[in-house]
């Protein structure tokens, strides 16, 4: 006779616990449950919005700061303006004929007196230049343009104590600088000018020296300054008794 108990089923409170295969589940008390983790994802992208943030603050305040030269850069680079196109946006100069002017220029080195009447100093620049081979005579065509505008237009520059020209090939000494008990000093109308001479804005019959050299010179300069004619109408004017620079 078949024994009853051996066709029981197990009691609803042992079945899960007391399957084949449970073992390790078949003590409740052993039993992990596993807690649920706080999800990151909205802090992190909090993080991120943060970052983002300060970062677009930083480029704002960058263009904020410099909203003058990145515009005129991105204008120059979509137009590809010429370098003198550059410089008539920089310093606003007026539309040419705009003004008319003449002034008279002398850059002596020692004694010797850059020759601005030779080929490669002439007709440089639309709006400031030599013409008709005078040496001396600048003819300006609009407003508000700075000797800068000259001087760039066939490569000179001017440190604390050198002239410096860089583009002329043909220049064997490209630098004079000043030799001890020499200087490099500026006149205007017979006034020494302490600012940034390629800044300036001359008016007619302007005077300008650029002078070289020791101090004692300065006055034969100026006197030979005052001694160039300034006219409307330039003529060509012969070679003067100083040594010229051949460049």
């Amino acid at each position: 006779m078949t024994n009853n108990s051996e066709k029981t089923l197990p009691n609803d409170v042992d079945s899960d616990y007391s399957l084949p295969g449970r073992l390790e589940e078949s003590n409740s008390n052993i039993f992990v449950y596993e807690e649920n983790k706080p999800n990151s994802n909205g802090r992190s992208y909090f993080l991120i919005f943060i970052v983002f943030i300060v970062i677009s603050s930083g480029f704002y305040l960058f263009y904020f700061v410099n909203q003058e030269d990145i515009d005129s850069q991105i204008i120059e680079s979509t137009l590809n303006l010429t370098p003198e196109q550059i410089l008539v946006n920089q310093y606003d100069v007026g539309e040419y004929g705009s003004e008319h002017a003449h002034a008279a220029i002398a850059v002596i080195v020692g004694d010797t007196k850059l020759n601005f009447g030779l080929p490669q100093f002439q007709l440089t620049s639309k709006y400031i230049h030599f013409e008709n081979e005078n040496p001396y005579l600048i003819h300006k065509h609009a407003v508000n343009v700075p000797l800068a505008m000259l001087f760039t237009s066939f490569g000179m520059e001017f440190t604390s104590d050198c002239i410096i020209l860089k583009n002329n090939e043909s220049v064997k000494n490209k630098k004079f600088c000043a030799e001890e008990g020499d200087s490099l000093i500026f006149y205007v109308n017979g006034k020494q000018f302490t600012s940034d001479i390629t800044q300036y804005v001359f008016h007619h019959n302007d005077r300008i020296l650029i002078s070289l050299g020791s101090e004692e010179s300065i006055s034969k300069h100026l006197k030979h300054l005052e001694s160039l004619e300034i006219f409307d109408i330039p003529n060509r004017v012969p070679e003067y008794p100083e040594n010229s620079i051949t460049i």
